[in-house]
């Protein structure tokens, strides 16, 4: 007998939600639509007597559709970024600051809320998997209830930065803007986190493509949107960096408001009503989402936060070295959008196979894909090496800093290989909704080892002479070489019967 799911009450009984041989379904309509799994194509179910060849290849070739859409949809968001920084370097030096210090703080704070969310992707793909599809809609919901909740703490902390403009000693003019751009950019947020929450349903059923189409859309819009009104267009006043924040929230809203009206209307989502299903917040469904996304958030947060710790270290060694290490930084993370979408769709394809009862295949692709992460590691590491020059020489035509991005970038090929192997061991464990255990390994690494490493080799003779920013690239590296191992270990003696516990169910 399979119970109804938390929040889903009388509503669920008086569907006959009896048998889980019967593949339960919301409407009448459509429940002939509903006997054949949704993307059955993107997610097949491995036959284990292929050879084993065949079936590494069929789940790297499953990873490649998964995650070819999301790349897109990464790069979408990342070209937001360089567009409003572009174009606020055009108004003014003070407005391209207060964008670029606007950015900086609400940054951190919608990656920690995404990655909480993020959590819904593994968890619906699993259900996905082992075809319950009567526990969807009620844990999308829950996201939603964390999505409304996160809105409303970044909008308070983004609203209200004054002191913290105060702390950094800004001039009267930038902090200003500054706030100005993250009032206009608050109105935004809850837009931003809708799209996040949604994501987890789109993401968690393979269809891959809906937010990378709805991702280009906000890029599309915020191009001209950013025109009229930083510059003053169409009869509006020029509004410098705080019409940024106001493009970012309208670009942002009218994506969100899109993929409303697609989810409501598209035939693939015609079983899953959003709306006709709503269900009342569950806390014991709220606390496993955030038992599972809190060390997700918490992780990414560390991570991100980490390198802007590092950048006003790096301030008084002056601003050709800052200059280098942002240019060679730059780079590895435009790289590294490579590893991280296929680590996105390793997650979402363990989780299913976890799912669908078939850990063996889980294992299978876990451990093949180091190998496949391990080869793009040593191309992009290779292309770094060898294209070291002409990279610096795109970025700049400052010789000293051309020298010092070129150093870096020798350090950033290291780097690149260590980066590429955590993110696939940790995209793999959280597949299988492992995700405490991985947090505190990558708070040791990175905080632990890596970054007072970093500290004394970059600024102390106590282990070496002195070696200025490359001290952190090596340091970096350190910590996630620690991280790649030990992840990697856990990975391996992980047992995949854990992670194949979802939401625990209730009468």
């Amino acid at each position: 007998m399979a119970k109804c799911p938390p929040g889903t009450g009388t509503r669920c009984q008086a569907r006959g939600i009896h048998n889980t041989a019967r593949l339960p379904v919301y409407s009448r309509a459509h429940a002939n639509w509903l006997t054949v799994p949704v993307d059955e194509i993107r997610q097949p179910i491995p036959e284990p007597e292929q050879p084993l060849l065949i079936r590494t290849l069929s789940e790297w070739r499953t990873l490649a559709l998964l995650g070819g859409p999301i790349l897109i949809a990464q790069l979408a968001q990342m070209a937001n970024g360089v567009i409003d920084t572009v174009m606020a370097g055009h108004a003014s030096a003070e407005d391209l600051a207060a964008v670029g210090i606007g950015s900086s703080l609400w940054m951190p704070l919608f990656l920690l809320f995404m990655g909480m969310l993020g959590a819904l992707q593994p968890i619906i793909s699993g259900y996905r998997g082992g075809r319950e599809f009567h526990l969807i809609m009620p844990t999308v919901w829950q996201g939603l209830y964390i999505a409304l909740a996160a809105a409303v703490i970044m909008i308070l902390l983004l609203t209200h930065v004054r002191p913290v403009l105060d702390i950094l000693r800004l001039d009267s003019q930038t902090a200003g803007i500054t706030q100005g751009y993250l009032n206009a950019f608050a109105w935004g947020v809850p837009a931003l986190l809708l799209m996040a929450a949604l994501r987890g349903l789109t993401d968690g059923l393979g269809h891959t493509k809906v937010i990378m189409a709805f991702s280009v859309l906000s890029t599309l819009l915020n191009l001209p949107l950013n025109y009229i009104f930083i510059y003053g267009k169409l009869g509006l006043p020029a509004m410098g960096g705080v019409g940024c924040g106001w493009a970012t929230s309208l670009s942002n809203g009218a994506a969100a408001i899109a993929l409303l009206v697609y989810l409501n209307r598209s035939r693939a989502y015609q079983s899953f009503h959003l709306l006709a299903e709503w269900v009342r917040p569950d806390l014991d469904s709220i606390r496993y989402i955030l038992r599972l996304g809190v060390p997700i958030g918490f992780t990414i947060f560390v991570e991100a936060s980490m390198f802007s710790v590092i950048a006003l270290f790096l301030a008084p060694l002056g601003p050709v070295v800052v200059a280098g290490h942002q240019i060679a930084l730059n780079v590895v993370s435009l790289l590294f959008m490579v590893p991280l979408s296929l680590g996105m769709a390793l997650t979402l394809r363990v989780s299913f196979l976890i799912g669908a009862d078939a850990p063996a295949s889980a294992s299978l692709l876990s451990r093949s894909s180091l190998v496949l992460a391990a080869a793009v590691a040593l191309v992009f590491a290779t292309a770094l090496y060898v294209f070291s020059d002409a990279i610096a020489r795109l970025y700049t035509s400052d010789p000293a800093v051309q020298a010092v991005t070129i150093s870096l970038l020798v350090y950033a090929a290291i780097f690149q290989i260590a980066d590429v192997i955590q993110v696939t061991c940790i995209s793999a464990l959280r597949g299988y909704k492992d995700t405490r255990i991985p947090m505190m390994i990558m708070l040791f690494s990175f905080w632990v080892l890596g970054m007072p490493l970093g500290y004394l080799l970059t600024f102390t003779d106590y282990l070496l002479p002195a070696m200025g920013a490359a001290g952190f690239w090596v340091g970096l590296t350190s910590g996630l070489v620690s991280a790649s191992v030990l992840l990697g270990a856990r990975l391996f003696l992980f047992s995949p019967a854990q992670g194949a516990q979802n939401l625990p169910t209730k009468g």
